[in-house]
């Protein structure tokens, strides 16, 4: 109930960032921004999945083709209730994983061939377990949806920043004109991020806690996310800023001032959390 909440408020806010930015265009940006955001909210919900999974190219596999994801899967799924969700996976050295779709019956698990190849049987359970918990808890149409929005804003303030490059801002009888443009540049992709930050990292915490009453316990799971860290720093995906709180770990170094914008907590923080917390 909760998530359906956020989401619902979540859908709301950009709403209302959009169709402020299309304000700052006159009349006519209003009404294209009131349509735009239409056809995004629902788009966002129905689609939002396929969009990420696109995005980083993740291929569908069978189970003839990852037996050992789904005999995983298949015990976590059993131990919480769960139904079996789509098994995807993303050809990059780099380990990480994500889980995304907007229910529990229409959930996807997409799992980097990096982790596969890095990670032991009780630490690919521990993430497993981690990405189901995002689906059990419901985080994941949230999370899907605000990756695609996300992704919309920071599109639209680069538009912005091209017509001010090249004199498109100017004021043609609007009301916005060139601080129009400015505000889209400067504010969209900051509201964003924050937006992000508010859903990622506390239910990073949560989700690394159910994940370990799935397991049973919480130590496969924590050196997994210790290795995770590790090899991610070194061998950094190419991940939009947009999508980066759907991975288990921070997906690229977040260096300089974008670690002003890290979508998770801290990785030692989630680590004694996650071992000191009684399962």
């Amino acid at each position: 109930m909760i998530n359906n909440i956020k989401t619902v408020m979540l859908l709301g806010l950009m709403t209302g960032i959009i169709i402020f930015l299309g304000s700052l265009w006159g009349e006519q940006g209003l009404t294209i921004a009131l349509v735009f955001s239409v056809l995004l909210n629902f788009g966002s919900y129905f689609f939002s999945d396929k969009i990420a999974l696109r995005m980083y190219r993740a291929k569908p596999v069978t189970r003839e083709q990852a037996p050992r994801l789904y005999a995983m899967l298949d015990f976590l799924c059993a131990r919480s209730s769960l139904p079996i969700p789509k098994v995807y996976l993303i050809d990059t050295d780099s380990p990480n994983a994500f889980a995304t779709g907007r229910n529990p019956e229409h959930a996807s698990v997409a799992v980097t061939e990096g982790a596969l190849r890095l990670l032991d049987e009780n630490e690919l359970q521990g993430v497993l377990a981690h990405e189901l918990s995002h689906v059990k808890n419901r985080d994941i149409l949230t999370s899907s949806i605000a990756a695609t929005i996300a992704g919309v804003i920071m599109w639209l303030a680069n538009m912005a920043r091209f017509a001010m490059i090249f004199g498109g801002s100017r004021d043609r009888g609007g009301r916005g004109g060139g601080l129009g443009s400015l505000v889209t540049v400067i504010v969209a992709p900051i509201a964003a991020m924050l937006i992000q930050l508010w859903i990622s990292r506390t239910r990073e915490y949560e989700a690394d806690h159910t994940g370990a009453e799935m397991v049973g316990n919480p130590y496969g799971l924590a050196a997994a996310l210790q290795k995770l860290e590790s090899y991610s720093k070194r061998l950094p995906m190419e991940a939009s800023p947009s999508t980066a709180h759907m991975f288990i770990v921070q997906p690229f170094s977040g260096g300089g001032l974008t670690s002003l914008f890290n979508t998770h907590p801290p990785m030692q923080k989630r680590i004694e959390r996650l071992l000191g917390r009684t399962l």
